[in-house]
């Protein structure tokens, strides 16, 4: 007998998925669809039990088919006229609870004008819930019904992990960044949120403990004891004084970076921060959904990056600057602070897909050398020293590159990487660099290429709009989609802007010779 099954991917063994597994179905759930008109008729009616998938099988013994979890679906195509007299049921029953089945479904017809009695009280005796599938409804009916039910799940539960991720990117954004991530993450799994320092004790926390009273008393004591044994299993391994290495609360063998574990009925998880400092994130739930280990993830992510920053000479350095700056310091005075290069490159950055929040932009400075980062709506801005390594380009990412400057020149470079972004977008170009060579306009003097760019451009240059849609339309050749492109306006507006530039400055666009003039001079205004 063929065997054929329904089952989401998250069952078939394999990598661990980047998003959060599809939820199991509540028998409930399915049991209320009225179009479908089942009914349970043995078994306990308990609120949680669960289905992960439907599976037919006619198989007398359906055992070495099913992996956990099922809802198996029979005609009962393969029970012996004499069945309900002997012992077929109880041992057909016993095979499906030793497999792990969650539910049986019994289609009544063709075969069967109703369910057998014995069946009934076989599931009864080993509490398997039992469910009459009606005449009308077809197993692949129930099998869509369930796929259904689970789209719903998955999509509601995706849904909650993108909102948590929003709000924990928000929160760490706030002026106290630490306890904001570890309210919103407590917020978000319904329990306590605690960052542990290297020694053991707690930093910050945040959050109700699960437990007898949520106090440290009773049940709750119980459960915050064995979150700090579980914090200390994850905990980065460190030299002991004979030269060896040792890990806190555990064994040899190399530190699991994260690990779960319940303690009276408590779900508890445990994340070692990746800052080389020895921070622990620990976290305690009443339950544990499935996109709940993502969404602490994303926690740990968060505040592994703000651990980071506060330990670190470099942080404390950045954050010299930024006081020296608001407080009327130059760039070029505060620069040193920021590592010491004496030339630097701005790099402005959109990705292809959703806009960038505070752990995306965190991994693109990263990935380009530099903790310099901003985020600025649907664009990234990194501020990154010159030289120490090469600029490539970024999968996912459309990159414009400033031409490298001083300190005294960040606005400028700021500008020419905005205009390079906007040129790398029309072009469908991975990554464009400012002024990448050397022309023949370089070798006019820049005070009176300035004096004769002023001149020439006089008539538009109080309309800033004007000026760069100029620069822009003369840069992408005279495409008028191109430009409406970079520019993010329609085509007409563009064609309405270039018209009033030639009027405004008495010339024909269409001669190469004026094109020529037009952008020596927009390139020195």
């Amino acid at each position: 007998m063929e065997e054929t099954s329904t089952m989401p991917d998250a069952a078939v063994p394999g990598p661990a998925p980047a998003v959060p597994p599809t939820p199991p179905v509540p028998l409930a759930a399915l049991l209320a669809r009225e179009d479908l008109g089942l009914r349970q008729i043995a078994g306990p009616q308990d609120s949680a039990t669960v289905i992960h998938w439907a599976h037919t099988s006619e198989m007398a013994d359906p055992y070495p088919y099913l992996l956990g979890g099922e809802l198996l679906l029979t005609a009962g195509v393969h029970v012996p006229e004499a069945a309900g007299s002997g012992t077929y049921f109880d041992d057909y029953v016993s095979r499906i609870v030793e497999a792990g089945g969650a539910a049986l479904g019994f289609g009544v017809a063709p075969v069967h004008d109703t369910v057998p009695r014995a069946l009934v009280v076989a599931c009864d005796d080993y509490g398997l819930p039992l469910v009459e599938v009606p005449p009308r409804t077809t197993f692949s009916g129930v099998a869509r019904a369930v796929w259904q039910l689970m789209a719903q799940a998955r999509h509601t539960e995706l849904r909650r992990v993108t909102e948590a991720q929003q709000s924990l990117a928000a929160a760490a954004a706030r002026p106290d960044p630490v306890p904001s991530v570890l309210r919103q993450l407590a917020q978000r799994v319904g329990g306590r949120a605690t960052l542990y320092a290297p020694d053991g004790g707690e930093v910050a926390s945040a959050g109700r403990m699960p437990g007898a009273g949520g106090g440290d008393g009773g049940g709750g004591g119980e459960v915050s004891g064995a979150l700090a044994g579980l914090v200390a299993v994850v905990r980065p391994t460190t030299r002991d004084g004979s030269g060896g290495v040792s890990a806190s609360g555990g064994g040899g063998g190399p530190t699991p970076s994260s690990a779960s574990d319940t303690a009276a009925g408590v779900h508890l998880a445990a994340y070692a921060l990746g800052t080389g400092q020895g921070f622990v994130l620990g976290v305690a739930a009443p339950r544990r959904d499935p996109g709940d280990h993502t969404i602490a993830s994303v926690g740990a992510v968060l505040l592994s990056l703000l651990t980071g920053e506060h330990q670190s000479s470099t942080g404390a350095a950045r954050s010299s600057a930024l006081v020296r700056l608001l407080l009327g310091a130059a760039p070029e005075e505060v620069a040193p602070l920021l590592g010491g290069s004496e030339r630097w490159v701005v790099v402005h950055a959109r990705p292809d897909g959703p806009a960038p929040d505070a752990v995306t932009a965190s991994a693109l400075g990263a990935a380009l050398g530099s903790a310099l980062v901003d985020v600025d709506g649907d664009v990234v801005r990194v501020l990154v020293p010159a030289g120490h390594r090469e600029l490539t380009v970024q999968p996912d990412w459309t990159c414009g590159v400033s031409a490298p400057v001083g300190a005294h020149e960040w606005a400028s470079a700021d500008t020419q990487a905005g205009r390079a972004l906007s040129r790398a977008r029309a072009t469908r170009a991975r990554l464009v660099r400012h002024g990448e060579h050397q022309g023949l306009a370089d070798l006019v003097p820049p005070t009176e290429a300035a004096a004769h760019a002023r001149t020439l451009l006089s008539p538009i240059t109080a309309n800033p709009a004007l000026t760069e849609t100029l620069r822009t339309w003369l840069s992408l050749h005279g495409s008028w989609d191109r430009t409406a492109v970079a520019l993010s306006v329609h085509r007409n507006t563009v064609r309405q802007r270039i018209t009033r530039c030639a009027t405004l400055l008495s010339t024909d666009l269409d001669d190469p010779d004026v094109r020529m003039e037009l952008w020596f001079a927009l390139r020195h205004v």
